[in-house]
């Protein structure tokens, strides 16, 4: 009987944590940027590999917006993202947005730097981010590295 009460608290306690995981994931998987309002921006891309719909908008390191919607476009082979940004943030019309990843298995992100422009992006749905540079991809990399290194040695004999 002793055992039956054990298990049956366990089973509640189990219950009770996964409730509180589950309730930390909506608070934090909201697509709002703390609450604040904001615009869209438009952004295309040649490659948004690891990106996803809610994905992190970061300027500086720190999160001030998300992605909105990933689309593609056929015409031109392009990725087009619509971003979601802090309506206090203004962005120069020279700003670079480019895809980064937090370190080796880390999620992917989309990183703005603004640059020195005078002019403003338009706040009001229209404005596109026209400096891109799109993710890259590490495998590909890593085997662009060692097929160069192969390469290099190949033929060569030893004096």
């Amino acid at each position: 009987m002793r055992e039956a009460v054990f298990e049956t608290l366990i089973g509640f306690a189990v219950i009770v944590a996964a409730g509180l995981f589950f309730l930390f994931a909506m608070a934090n998987g909201r697509e709002s940027t703390s609450g604040t309002d904001t615009y869209d921006v438009t952004a295309r891309f040649n490659n948004v590999t690891g990106l996803s719909r809610g994905s992190d908008v970061r300027l500086a390191g720190v999160k001030v917006g998300v992605v909105k919607a990933i689309e593609a476009d056929f015409e031109r082979a392009e990725a087009v993202l619509r971003l979601s940004v802090d309506a206090s943030l203004e962005l120069p019309d020279d700003t670079d947005a480019r895809i980064l990843t937090e370190g080796l298995l880390g999620g992917s992100f989309i990183a703005l730097e603004p640059g020195g422009g005078y002019d403003l992006i338009s706040q009001d749905g229209s404005g596109e981010i026209l400096y891109t540079r799109g993710s890259v991809d590490l495998l590909t990399l890593v085997g662009s590295f060692a097929s160069s290194l192969g390469s290099d040695s190949a033929g060569e004999t030893p004096e």
